[in-house]
């Protein structure tokens, strides 16, 4: 299924671009301030429309972990290709540089369904 395109009436378009994240609670703090610095500089770059962040509430994190989601508007597929291709490489490098093991990250591109 290809993604939905907008239409004269701006029913579904664009992309949004989840990552979420699973981090031992003892770096929570440094790693929330940490995220939203993060989270200006993708927001900075080319497409990029805004983002939401979410302290995850169900399901659970596991006792001594904390859950984030993090979700990225972006203008259109292109604009995620090129994030992908030219940006994630090395703002994915600083966190892991930072806080090593003590998180994990998984991601989903999500499209819009016209109505």
């Amino acid at each position: 299924m290809s993604a939905p395109r907008a239409d004269d009436a701006g029913e579904a378009t664009g992309v949004i671009y989840e990552v979420n994240l699973d981090l031992d609670a003892t770096i929570a703090d440094d790693y929330l301030a940490w995220l939203r610095e993060h989270i200006a500089q993708i927001c900075a770059l080319p497409g990029f429309l805004g983002a939401t962040l979410h302290v995850v509430a169900d399901p659970v994190a596991e006792p001594g972990r904390s859950a984030l989601c993090v979700q990225y508007r972006l203008r259109d597929q292109t604009a995620l290709d090129d994030y992908l291709r030219d940006h994630a490489p090395r703002l994915r490098a600083d966190g892991m540089a930072r806080f090593g093991g003590k998180f994990s990250a998984s991601r989903r591109i999500l499209h819009p369904i016209a109505r």
